[in-house]
């Protein structure tokens, strides 16, 4: 798209009355910035196995809010591409999002997200909705079913603290398909290779009113479960220090636990596990 000078001012686009949608003002604008719109040339095909996928990353509601995490690794195939990736982020004050899938394509999905819940709040005044926010970040993941369709899908899982909802009610979950389609989620939920055996995990340990301590160590056991089982998910690194992410969404807003208390309940929980291999039993 050719540059026009604009002798340093801003251009017409940024004074043309539109919506409050940033994606849809880059769409309109500066097209080739989306990263999630453009296919692959023809006669090319993806190599899903020659570009980083992350996995896994799970949800849960508890006594103070929503809980969400994921574990650190990034694969190239059967090789191990990163250690020690970020999968969790903040969205908004009240709102995050974690992703499992193409790297690359995931980041700036999480950067445009970020930017789109902040533009929205700047144009319209207030902040959007949950709901409204799990269908903005619907739309984005449809942007990219080209690519998805390819082979380079992302999946990510929104959680956020509803502060018009109901007391004990707060912590609420979402997940999507690569086509859009979001679906709110009770209680738990889990995304990525791994995802089946942390479900599985998390059936078991989870309990209503769960204290911040308890949801830690479910997710981290859970967590644990799928790098038992699958070879994409990485357990906690005690030798290189490389632990879960693991951060919390409350009424006070997004916090990430330190490294030490995340380290603290990492290594409580591999000690566990040296006497019950196959982590806890599920309470009856």
């Amino acid at each position: 798209m050719a540059q026009r000078d604009t002798g340093g001012r801003l251009g017409e686009e940024f004074s043309t009355p539109g919506d409050s949608s940033f994606t849809a003002f880059l769409a309109a604008h500066r097209p080739e910035l989306l990263s999630t719109r453009g296919l692959l040339p023809d006669g090319v095909r993806a190599a899903p196995d020659r570009v980083p996928h992350g996995t896994t990353v799970l949800a849960l509601a508890y006594r103070d809010g929503v809980m969400i995490a994921g574990d650190r690794r990034a694969t190239l195939g059967n090789l191990i591409a990163q250690r020690d990736l970020e999968k969790v982020h903040p969205a908004d004050d009240h709102t995050a999002v974690a992703f499992a899938g193409t790297v690359g394509l995931a980041l700036d999905m999480v950067k445009l997200y970020q930017v789109e819940l902040t533009h929205f709040e700047k144009v319209e005044g207030i902040p959007m909705t949950l709901r409204a926010k799990a269908n903005r970040l619907a739309g984005m993941i449809r942007e990219n079913l080209g690519q998805a369709m390819q082979g380079l899908a992302v999946v990510p899982l929104l959680v956020g603290y509803d502060l018009a909802a109901r007391a004990g009610e707060h912590g609420r979950i979402f997940g999507f398909d690569v086509t859009g389609g979001p679906y709110e989620k009770t209680d738990f939920h889990a995304e990525g290779s791994g995802s089946p055996y942390a479900r599985g995990a998390l059936k078991k340990l989870f309990h209503p009113g769960m204290s911040r301590r308890e949801a830690a160590l479910a997710a981290l056991q859970a967590l644990y479960d799928a790098a038992d089982d699958d070879s994409a998910t990485g357990g906690p690194d005690i030798s290189r220090r490389i632990f879960p992410v693991v951060s919390v969404i409350t009424e006070d807003g997004f916090e990430r636990l330190p490294e030490p208390e995340t380290e603290d309940l990492s290594r409580e929980m591999v000690e566990q596990r040296r006497t019950r291999p196959d982590g806890p039993a599920a309470a009856v």
